[in-house]
């Protein structure tokens, strides 16, 4: 673990071990993500549609088994209207 310190213009150093980690040099862009009483830094995606591809499969799980379920809610409460 590394110390850094807070500049007069409230700017820090990201350190060479982070820095090769997240893969970023002079010029990326870092995406700064507050969890709490923690601070996450992320490499900002060169293409976010592919970063996030998929990220969704842990939420619905199977989507077409999903889709079905959520449909046939659907026409159950709407002929439960009628």
């Amino acid at each position: 673990m590394t110390t850094v310190k807070l500049s007069s213009k409230n700017q820090v150093v990201v350190p060479r071990e982070a820095r090769e980690l997240l893969g970023v040099g002079p010029g990326d862009e870092i995406l700064v993500v507050p969890k709490g009483d923690k601070v996450i830094l992320i490499a900002k995606p060169r293409d976010l549609v592919k970063s996030l591809a998929g990220s969704g499969k842990a939420i619905y799980g199977n989507a077409d088994r999903y889709l079905k379920r959520e449909r046939r809610s659907w026409q159950k409460a709407r002929s439960s209207k009628s």
